[in-house]
C-alpha cells in the first residue's frame, strides 16, 4: 500500500475467521468426513508428506444419492479411479480423494451447475489442458482425465500440506510457507504464455461502474479508479493465477504447487499481488514487503495494484457482508452463542471482526488511490 512516496503498514489486529474454503486438501488434512456436517472439520497435518489412504464414504441418504451421482461420473471418464476420502464437499462441488491404479488422485466434480459456474469449471479445465503442453514456471497437479461437458475433473493428488487452511487464516502462517507462496506466484506472473490460450476474466471498467452501482464505491472512488484506469490503457497485461489464496498453495517437499485455476488469465499487474496483501491482515511485515514488490516496476506498477486492491477488498466486502447478513438470519446454536468456537467468539462475530478489518483496510487503499492520483 503507498502514501504518495512511501509504503503504508498495518497494525496487526485479533481476529480469527472460520471459514475454510481449502479447494485442494491433503487426505493427512482431513478426517475422512464430510467438511460442515458433524464430525467433519477439517485439521492441519503435522507433517508435510501424504499419509496412506484410508477410510469408506458414506453413500447412504440425500447426500449420499448426490455422492454416488458423482462418483459415477468420474468413472465415465476415468474408470479406474477408485473413491477413497471426501476432501471438501460445499453446495457448489465435491472434492474425492483416491486412486488410479498405483498412483493417488483427486476428484472434483460439481454440484451446481448453474452458468456461471459451469463456466468456471469449464475454464479450469481448460487451464490444465494448457498446461499439459505449455508448462507454466510453477508446480501443478497433472491432469489425468476431464469432462467438460459434465463438469468432472480427476488430477495427481500431490503430497504435501496446504499453507493455510482458511481464506483470511486466523493465524499468520510461518514466514517461511508465506515467502515460498509469494515467490511461486511472482514467478508465474513473469510467464508469458502463447496468445490466445487464456483470455481477460476481469472487465475492469464494467467492474468499477458496476460496484459503484451497488454502493460498494463512493462517487470519488469512481472517478479516482476510472482516472488511474485511464492512464493504465497501453498497460502490458500480466498472467495471473487468479485466486491466490494461501489455501490455494499446497507445500510439497519438492516446492509449492498452485491449484485451483478457474480465474487464471491475463490482469492488470499485480492482481495476485493485490489478493495475497488482502489475505494476510496479521502480517504487517509481508504486507510491507508485497508493497514494495508492486512498485518496483514504477507508477504505472504501483496504479495497477491499487486498481487491483480496491476491487480485491470491495469483493472480500461483499462477500463477507453476504456471510454476516446469513448468519444473523441463522438460529443460535444450543448452548450459546459462543459454542465451539475458539476464544468463545461465534461464527457471527468472528464475520463482523474480519469485515471490520476489510473496510479498514480499504480506506487505506482508498487513501492510496487519491495520494497516487494526486501524483499525475
Amino acid at each position: 500500500m503507498y502514501a504518495a512516496s512511501s509504503a503504508v503498514t498495518v497494525p496487526a489486529r485479533p481476529y480469527r475467521p472460520q471459514h475454510t474454503s481449502g479447494p485442494y486438501l491433503d487426505p493427512s488434512q482431513s478426517s475422512g468426513a464430510v467438511p460442515g456436517l458433524p464430525g467433519g472439520r477439517p485439521r492441519r497435518a503435522q507433517g508435510a508428506g501424504s499419509q496412506p489412504l484410508s477410510g469408506r464414504l458414506d453413500l447412504s441418504g440425500p447426500q449420499g444419492a448426490q455422492l454416488r451421482a458423482a462418483v459415477a461420473a468420474v468413472h465415465r471418464i476415468c474408470p479406474e479411479f477408485n473413491p477413497v476420502q471426501v476432501l471438501r464437499r460445499s453446495g457448489k462441488s465435491v472434492l474425492l480423494v483416491g486412486s488410479t491404479g498405483r498412483a493417488s488422485a483427486v476428484a472434483k466434480c460439481l454440484l451446481d451447475h448453474s452458468p456461471v459456474w459451469k463456466e468456471r469449471f469449464r475454464h479450469e479445465i481448460a487451464a490444465y489442458r494448457a498446461f499439459v503442453r505449455h508448462r507454466p514456471p510453477v508446480r501443478v497437479p497433472r491432469l489425468v482425465a476431464a469432462d467438460p461437458e459434465n463438469c468432472t475433473l480427476v488430477l495427481e493428488r500431490m503430497p504435501g500440506r496446504i499453507t493455510a487452511m482458511q481464506r483470511h487464516p486466523s493465524e499468520t502462517p510461518p514466514r517461511a510457507d508465506v515467502r515460498a507462496a509469494l515467490g511461486a506466484f511472482c514467478r508465474l506472473n513473469l510467464w508469458r504464455p502463447p496468445s490466445g490460450i487464456f483470455d481477460a476474466p476481469l472487465a475492469y471498467a464494467d467492474r468499477i461502474r458496476r460496484y459503484h452501482d451497488l454502493g460498494l464505491l463512493t462517487d470519488r472512488d469512481l472517478g479516482d479508479l476510472q482516472k488511474l484506469l485511464h492512464g493504465l490503457a497501453h498497460t502490458q497485461g500480466q498472467f495471473c493465477h487468479g485466486d491466490a489464496l494461501l489455501n490455494n498453495v499446497l507445500l510439497s517437499p519438492a516446492g509449492p504447487v498452485l491449484l485451483d485455476w478457474d480465474s487464471a488469465g491475463w490482469y492488470l499487474p499485480g492482481y495476485d499481488l493485490a489478493t495475497l496483501w488482502s489475505v494476510l491482515g496479521d502480517a504487517p511485515v509481508a504486507r510491507r514487503h508485497i508493497s514494495q514488490l508492486a512498485q518496483q516496476a514504477g507508477p504505472a506498477s504501483r496504479d495497477a495494484f491499487l486498481v487491483n486492491l480496491m476491487l480485491v477488498l470491495t469483493a472480500e466486502i461483499r462477500r463477507y457482508e453476504t456471510a454476516v447478513q446469513r448468519t444473523m438470519r441463522e438460529p443460535t446454536p444450543p448452548g450459546g452463542p459462543g459454542t465451539g468456537q475458539p476464544g468463545g467468539l461465534s461464527v457471527g462475530e468472528e464475520q463482523r471482526l474480519l469485515l471490520r478489518r476489510l473496510h479498514d483496510d480499504c480506506q487505506m487503499a482508498r487513501r492510496a488511490v487519491r495520494a497516487a492520483v494526486g501524483t499525475r
